[in-house]
């Protein structure tokens, strides 16, 4: 049965139907209206944001385009030196090549080089020659648009998702004044204690996902492409669906302490069992990471070892706030 200090907080909050329904209608209106505003910020910041969301992809590109010139600079037999060292160091990649005399002649012609033709005489036929390529202004590195709407669709979902992301808080709150009021204060607590830290473990699951899984994951992807020795070309839209697909299943995975509090709650677990079935529980952690990350081992394996660290936080989370005798069966008329 509620307490007597919760029918008390109730008594002069009683709505009809009707006025829940107004209420619900304005929480909506005023989070529909929350995210038009974040978005209509989203557009001001829109290109920089894309920008950002293809540094893991043109890192990863330029990484790959490095090895593949380097390996090839090497299988044509041509040695490094003190200033080709200092050009790899600072982003430029050789492109070796074998040029043959004639041709190497109209490239002199063609860059002012005075010379005469006997000096050719005692070069051989072929010629080993590097050029230097800057990746930072070299478009093979960069995801390319197959479609005309590409780059437009491309700004529009991400200004979307910063208006979503920016205005997130606010439509947290409508919609949580909405639900607060049909709750006794004894829930309220646990939602306004839980939810900040639901809203951080999100966030930093997102953040691992694309400050560090990202790097793991294209690398490895990219070691195929080089191994298989194909040449890739990432199209942007799809580069945008898997850049958003992932950190959202590691901040939605990332959730696991909460849920875990929640079942003990409602007494479907133990804290004794959750210690006592920790093997079936990195199991379970190992197939839904196989599950929401892509075929591949990296990002698979950066997501259960955070997990696994985040089930026993969990367990002792629930062990260090032991559910309150009663609390649930209070709540029940």
């Amino acid at each position: 049965m509620p307490t007597s200090d919760d029918k008390d907080a109730f008594a002069d909050t009683r709505m009809s139907f009707g006025e829940h329904l107004d209420e619900l209608r304005s929480a909506l209106f005023k989070a529909v209206l929350s995210i038009a505003i974040g978005f209509g910020v989203g557009l001001i910041v829109g290109y920089p944001v894309a920008q950002l969301i293809q540094t893991p992809l043109v890192e990863g590109m330029k990484e790959l385009r490095m090895k593949q010139r380097l390996r090839q600079r090497a299988e044509l037999g041509i040695e490094s030196s003190g200033v080709a060292d200092q050009m790899i160091d600072e982003g430029w990649a050789p492109e070796a090549q074998r040029v043959e005399t004639q041709e190497l002649a109209k490239l002199l012609e063609s860059l002012g080089v005075s010379f005469q033709k006997q000096q050719l005489a005692a070069v051989p036929a072929v010629v080993p020659l590097t050029l230097w390529r800057d990746l930072d202004n070299d478009s093979s590195v960069r995801p390319i648009g197959t479609g005309v709407p590409d780059a437009f669709t491309v700004y529009i979902k991400t200004s979307l998702v910063v208006g979503i992301i920016l205005s997130s808080p606010f439509v947290f709150y409508f919609l949580w004044s909405f639900v607060a009021a049909g709750l006794y204060p004894h829930e309220r607590r646990y939602v306004h204690l839980f939810l900040p830290i639901s809203i951080g473990l999100f966030l930093a699951g997102a953040a691992l996902a694309f400050f560090v899984v990202f790097r793991f994951v294209l690398a490895f992807l990219f070691d195929f492409f080089d191994w298989m020795q194909i040449d890739p070309t990432p199209r942007i839209s799809e580069w945008l669906g898997f850049v958003l697909l992932l950190p959202i299943g590691f901040g939605l995975s990332f959730q696991l302490p909460l849920v875990m509090l929640f079942l003990e709650r409602i007494s479907v677990f133990t804290v004794a069992q959750y210690f006592s079935y920790w093997r079936y529980a990195v199991l379970v952690i190992a197939v839904i990471s196989m599950m929401l990350t892509p075929a591949e081992p990296y990002s698979m394996i950066l997501m259960a070892i955070p997990l696994v660290f985040l089930y026993f936080g969990g367990a002792l989370m629930c062990q260090l706030m032991p559910r309150p005798k009663g609390a649930f069966e209070r709540a029940i008329p």
